[in-house]
């Protein structure tokens, strides 16, 4: 498979509207390529808070549309990164006051949405994201005719049992978009590499460039094969990064060296309440 990554500056100085015209015209130059993938908000920047309510837009909005025609005019699969998408009212909610949610987009070769997912873990604590979006509920996979996608965002990345959810649900290929912010810039490559060592998956990290909001980001978009060596990373700038990797590679290295075989453990596991059987209290 041939992938390119988009590593799109953010920054406040372009208009939503401009970023998405340039954008698309980014996603059309990859014709050839099996797969695209955007960052996390690069329509509004991941860390620009303030502009997730004003920028809000419905799954089928503005974003959608051009990125839809993108993926069919160049015929390649595409993870659009995400948006914040501003679900339907409840009934009990003004208009134009629903939900917020942090939702990645894939789009088939023919412009069809072939998934959404609305990033579970939020971040930001006690403020930001944490608070002012909603949390997504379901794990999401793609298949495609080479490989299964499984779809992850930013944050996420520090949460290893989601990506062993989407193992389980058949993903041999993680699909991960970002905005991840420099000063945290050496967590973004080791957990990328954890996350393919452990799971013996391809992870395909596309972050965003620029400073937004006032955070520099970190750039540095990654792809690392089913071993953890890293196949092609990008430097801190507006970049495409593309690269080809071998699919079957996943098959090969799970029959070769059969780790996940020998799981034990798992979200179904039984735990000891303190103090039971087994349990040393205070150690």
């Amino acid at each position: 498979m041939r992938a390119s990554l988009l590593q799109v500056d953010v920054n406040d100085t372009e208009s939503v509207d401009s970023r998405r015209t340039r954008v698309a015209a980014l996603v059309r130059e990859q014709a050839g390529a099996d797969l695209v993938v955007l960052p996390e908000l690069w329509t509004t920047g991941a860390f620009a808070y303030k502009e997730f309510g004003t920028e809000a837009e419905p799954l089928v909005g503005p974003t959608y549309e051009v990125m839809a025609k993108a993926a069919s005019d160049a015929g390649v699969w595409l993870h659009a990164g995400s948006i914040p998408e501003r679900a339907a009212s409840d009934s009990g909610s003004a208009a134009g006051e629903g939900p917020l949610y942090n939702t990645s987009l894939v789009f088939s070769p023919s412009g069809e949405l072939a998934a959404a997912y609305r990033k579970i873990h939020r971040f930001g604590f006690d403020k930001g994201e944490a608070v002012l979006m909603g949390a997504g509920s379901e794990l999401v996979t793609v298949r495609l005719p080479e490989t299964t996608l499984g779809i992850a965002t930013c944050y996420d990345l520090r949460f290893p049992e989601l990506f062993r959810g989407l193992v389980d649900a058949g993903a041999e290929t993680f699909v991960l978009a970002a905005g991840w912010p420099e000063r945290r810039r050496s967590h973004w490559t080791l957990l990328a590499q954890a996350r393919a060592v452990e799971n013996q998956a391809y992870v395909l990290a596309c972050g965003t460039a620029g400073t937004h909001a006032g955070v520099p980001q970190a750039g540095h978009s990654i792809v690392v094969d089913p071993w953890g060596e890293v196949l092609a990373e990008a430097g801190s700038g507006e970049e495409v990064l593309t690269v080809e990797f071998d699919p079957a590679r996943v098959a090969s290295t799970r029959e070769q060296f059969p780790a996940l075989k020998d799981r034990l453990l798992g979200l179904d596991t039984p735990r000891r309440q303190p103090g039971g059987p087994g349990v040393s209290p205070g150690r």
